[in-house]
């Protein structure tokens, strides 16, 4: 297995992708741009907490922060998910061709067999 020599950006959205509170308060920034009390009215759990889960956002690069009087709106920066879709790109081709083979290998069976498959 190839051993990563360094940490890339696309790590960081990795991370924070693999936390499911982190991917909710992305589906509710899709909507549009809401405060942190906004978004922590949606969660089980005190408002410095979905905070530092907008921080750790904010530090890969999905969330974005802007100032709008006494209140911090944030809002999602879907750019960062392209170098996880590139990153995905290969795997994607090899389910396809396996796909495209299995669809091929079932095609070419007798009607009886390819039944029974």
């Amino acid at each position: 297995m190839p051993h990563r020599s360094q940490t890339l950006p696309v790590d960081r959205v990795f991370a924070a992708l693999a936390n499911p509170t982190r991917r909710d308060v992305l589906d509710l920034l899709i909507d549009g741009p809401r405060s942190a009390s906004d978004l922590a009215a949606h969660f089980d759990m005190a408002r410095p907490s979905v905070s530092e889960h907008l921080r750790e956002l904010r530090e890969c690069g999905l969330v974005t922060e802007a100032r709008h009087g006494r209140f911090r709106l944030y809002s999602i920066n879907a750019e960062p998910l392209l170098e996880v879709r590139d990153w995905l790109g290969p795997y994607e081709r090899f389910w396809r061709n396996r796909l495209t083979d299995l669809g091929r290998l079932l095609d070419a069976l007798p009607p009886d067999e390819a039944d029974r498959a």
